[in-house]
């Protein structure tokens, strides 16, 4: 930095001493030129970036220059001072500052979580489940991330309550149940399945097979359910089906004496029902429109082991890609030696950590 404020000054000496031989006019002429190119590029650039050198020597040039030129310089007399300021704090930094230590920016992120996830949690409330956590942060801390993140007090936050987490809060509670076919291969016999689905955890029912799924029909399927379900059948207010003619009253009774009411969508409305409609285009994408199915023999053969894949070894896109009811706890990260389990025929792969 020296050599070259050095070598900037000798080259303003030369450049001195190469003008004094010059004549007034041939001055004059450089100077407008000068000014027009300065012009030019102050439209181009209106701030250029000056090194440490370039301020030493304009700022000695300009002391030379009369007041009124020297206010419309590069260097004003205000621009020396803020180089000044600059200069000093660049020097003298405090890197051990006196007063509150910052918060960190997992405690932000964690406040930020809870204050989201919970709408009815006041400042105290966060408080005292951070020290739950092992954090020991004040009241008015909470309030001033909240502050910051622009996340209103509680009594504004909890005013409402957002579809996504009103249906999710509801789907612990709701079955979902519809009928699929599967037309034979040799016959051409056309085969109904029953099915219900749990919403919350998307573990399905296979209820039975039929070629005539009539009320009766229907009915004992639902006492099958009721009996499959055991105690957890007191957790299910709601169940979701179409306005098919196979749904009886005696259905909506068997149902209505186990306590879940049952709930009939809109007609022509396949779409309310979404998530039997999702099971019926999976089950169709991944085993039955890819297989000849034989008999109904086959078919329950079939249904049995996709629902054994789908329940408990199939990830789901819903539940953060784990199964309903896995059979398996999560391999450790290092396991190298994997094995692949087919099923039915090798149509669905499985994969499974081999044992040592």
């Amino acid at each position: 930095m020296a050599l070259r404020l050095l070598y900037l000054i000798f080259v303003r000496l030369v450049g001195w001493l190469a003008v004094l031989a010059r004549s007034s006019a041939t001055k004059d002429v450089e100077l407008l030129v000068l000014r027009h190119e300065v012009a030019v590029l102050r439209r181009a650039n209106p701030r250029p970036q000056l090194d440490w050198a370039d301020r030493a020597v304009l700022t000695a040039l300009a002391r030379r220059l009369p007041r009124l030129l020297r206010e419309h310089r590069l260097v004003t007399p205000a621009t020396i001072p803020r180089w000044h300021r600059r200069l000093v704090a660049k020097k003298w930094t405090y890197p051990n500052r006196t007063g509150r230590p910052p918060i960190d920016d997992t405690l932000v992120a964690l406040i930020e979580r809870m204050a989201r996830e919970n709408a009815s949690w006041g400042y105290r409330r966060i408080q005292g489940e951070l020290l739950k956590l092992g954090h020991r942060v004040a009241a008015s801390t909470v309030r001033r991330v909240l502050k910051r993140l622009r996340i209103p007090p509680a009594p504004e936050r909890d005013t409402d309550t957002s579809w996504r987490r009103f249906l999710r809060a509801q789907a612990a509670s709701m079955l979902a149940c519809d009928f699929f076919h599967v037309d034979c291969a040799v016959t051409l016999k056309r085969i109904y399945v029953f099915f219900v689905l749990e919403v919350a955890t998307r573990y399905v029912h296979i209820l039975g097979t039929t070629t005539n799924p009539d009320g009766p029909w229907t009915t004992q399927q639902a006492r099958n359910l009721l009996m499959d379900l055991g105690n957890r059948a007191d957790d299910f207010r709601f169940l979701i089906r179409d306005r098919a003619g196979q749904f009886t009253t005696s259905f909506d009774t068997v149902l209505a004496d186990a306590g879940t009411q049952v709930v009939k969508i809109p007609p022509r409305c396949p779409r309310v029902n979404c998530y039997a409609e999702r099971f019926v285009g999976t089950i169709r994408r991944e085993a039955t429109d890819r297989l000849l199915i034989i008999n109904e023999h086959h078919l329950r053969s079939v249904l049995q082991r996709y629902a054994s894949h789908y329940n408990h070894r199939r990830p789901h896109q819903a539940r953060q890609l784990r199964p309903p009811r896995p059979e398996h706890p999560i391999a450790e990260p290092g396991c190298t030696s994997i094995r692949r389990r087919p099923v039915l025929g090798g149509m669905i792969n499985e994969y499974e950590p081999a044992a040592a």
